[in-house]
């Protein structure tokens, strides 16, 4: 009974030192690592981005921005369509993406998380708790033909990004 006892512990304790030993390179005897915000939504915007089926990040008003934003001549902003929090060991993301017309919808979500979670990772040192993916739309051949958002588009999507920091977790 004692070795069930040590072997139901095991992997906890397993998994405990794998944590602490991936956060020591944070935290060493000679001073400690701090990773900005934007470090690790650039590190989720890029990984976001080389998953094949992703169209574009972002949502309606953020696109616009972005056009906006190249037509001007400006770089690209990775970090469009990405939002993170960061603490002392942990990080978390949402990323809002529009996805390729025919890509399977939820494998492309579980792509674009298991790729987010190890570009934080393998980066960072990090552990990353949760990757939120939310799909605002579905990009068609047809909509190369007008590349400009309509108003009336814009408009209609500009309340979802206003609320984006209200962070409802349902099911």
């Amino acid at each position: 009974m004692s070795e069930n006892k040590s072997d139901s512990k095991s992997p906890a304790t397993a998994e405990e030192n794998s944590v602490v030993e991936r956060n020591s390179a944070l935290e060493t005897d000679h001073g400690r690592t701090h990773i900005d915000d934007v470090v690790v939504a650039k590190i989720a915007g890029m990984a976001a981005r080389e998953v094949s089926g992703v169209h574009a990040l972002g949502g309606g008003a953020a696109r616009a921005l972005g056009a906006l934003r190249d037509m001007a001549g400006s770089r690209v902003d990775v970090r469009q369509g990405v939002s993170v929090e960061v603490g002392e060991t942990q990080a978390a993301a949402d990323v809002a993406i529009v996805a390729e017309y025919g890509v399977a919808i939820h494998e492309l979500a579980e792509a674009i998380r298991r790729n987010i979670i190890n570009a934080i990772e393998r980066m960072t040192g990090l552990e990353v708790t949760e990757v939120n993916v939310t799909v605002h739309d579905v990009h068609l051949e047809l909509d190369d033909d007008n590349e400009e958002p309509a108003e009336e588009e814009v408009k209609e999507i500009e309340p979802a990004e206003v609320s984006a920091d209200h962070e409802p977790r349902v099911k």
